[in-house]
C-alpha cells in the first residue's frame, strides 16, 4: 500500500478548509446553504431530491393522495408559475 505524502492537516490548509466544526444554527445562513447546494453536481442534487421524497413518503404515505395544495400563512410561501 502506498502511503500519502500529505497529511490531513496539509490537505485542509491547502484547500482553505475551515478546521473548526460548528453546530450553531445561527452560522447556517441562507447564503451559505445556497452556496453548498450550488456546489453539488446535478447527480448529487437529484439524489438529494430522491432522499427527501423518500423521507416525506415514509413519514406521511398519504401525502400523494392530497390534491390542490393551499398556501399556509407564515413561513411557507407557495410559488405558482403564471
Amino acid at each position: 500500500m502506498i502511503e500519502s505524502v500529505c497529511s490531513k492537516k496539509d490537505i485542509v490548509e491547502e484547500c482553505g478548509m475551515n478546521k473548526a466544526i460548528s453546530h450553531d444554527r445561527n452560522e447556517e445562513t441562507q447564503e451559505a446553504k445556497a452556496r453548498w447546494f450550488q456546489s453539488l453536481s446535478l447527480t448529487e442534487r437529484a439524489d438529494l431530491l430522491c432522499q427527501f421524497t423518500d423521507m416525506i413518503l415514509s413519514a406521511n404515505p398519504n401525502i400523494v393522495e392530497q390534491k390542490d395544495a393551499q398556501s399556509i400563512k407564515g413561513r411557507i410561501l407557495v410559488l405558482t408559475k403564471t
